[in-house]
């Protein structure tokens, strides 16, 4: 946090404005974004430029400009009743915290099996926000500085799902994805059968990252995406690196899903098919991030 307040003083990027989300340029008038003069000046080297980003550093909810909530039980079975009073900006960061709280399921149907319907109440909240319909991008770099809570039953992520298509035929990339002790970094396509996803995966343990300690810091994760490969990192660790032409789905139609834009999810879940066993977690728990920025 303290580098951050300093290069606020140090540097200001402005972005301009377009016209087009399919490369998701900023649609607003210019906006002053502060940023680390060491990443402004190595990245232009590359031939990068800072195109969208969100410091977080006005207090209150995340800007609706950017970003909108998941609400209810959304996927994966999920422990958590996904709601807006769990994410929130304070002091340069968005915080997303998942909570132990017990309260009346709105989805509640008697003798229902369904996984959103079948319980009573609500055991745990948390938030879930993306930028679906606001802003998305094809091709680029990808950077979020964060801290991760390794806690069991905790499931952090920062990833994409492409704009057009159903789930997996629209691609998928998990940038940063934690569970049971793993920190993961995939890339998904499609396959014949209908929601079973053909995964491209690397798993690190956070013991090998440096455990506990390791965790109770900031780190940088990157996504690298252009049209020859997806290349996913931490702290500038390579940890998946797949080329796009093994990224075709496998369902006869011939269609790379990472040939069109993406939008970004930021969500704290909990349990789930993954996630697995909060019952020793202390609560409130939290997924803190600092900053999200994309170049092109």
């Amino acid at each position: 946090m303290m580098r951050k307040r300093l290069y606020r003083s140090i540097i200001a990027v402005c972005l301009l404005t377009f016209s087009s989300t399919e490369v998701g340029f900023a649609q607003s008038s210019p906006v002053q974004i502060s940023g680390s003069q060491e990443a402004a000046t190595a990245y232009s080297k590359e031939g990068y430029k800072l195109v969208w980003a969100d410091e977080f550093n006005m207090d209150g909810r995340p800007d609706s400009a950017n970003w909108k909530f998941e609400n209810g039980f959304v996927r994966n079975e999920e422990l958590q009743w996904y709601q807006q009073e769990n994410a929130w900006c304070e002091n340069g960061l968005l915080i997303i915290e998942g909570r132990k709280e017990q309260k009346p399921n709105p989805q509640f149907k008697e003798g229902n099996s369904d996984w959103r319907r079948k319980y009573k109440n609500i055991q745990y909240t948390s938030s879930s926000i993306n930028t679906s319909g606001k802003h998305s991008w094809q091709y680029g770099r990808f950077e979020m500085r964060g801290k991760i809570n390794i806690s069991e039953g905790l499931w952090p992520a920062w990833w994409t799902l492409g704009v057009k298509g159903e789930w997996p035929s629209n691609g998928e990339i998990d940038i940063m994805e934690f569970y049971r002790g793993q920190l993961l970094a995939n890339i998904a396509t499609g396959t014949r059968q209908r929601f079973k996803a053909n995964w491209f995966t690397t798993i690190k343990r956070i013991t090998e990252l440096g455990g506990k300690d390791w965790a109770n810091k900031f780190h940088v994760w990157r996504m690298d995406w252009n049209e020859e490969e997806i290349a996913l990192y931490v702290d500038n660790l390579l940890l998946n690196k797949v080329k796009m032409n093994r990224l075709y789905n496998k369902d006869g139609k011939n269609i790379n899903p990472f040939k069109q834009p993406h939008y970004m999810l930021l969500n704290l879940a909990i349990g789930g098919q993954n996630g697995g066993d909060p019952g020793s977690t202390t609560f409130p728990a939290r997924f803190e991030i600092d900053y999200v920025r994309v170049y092109q």
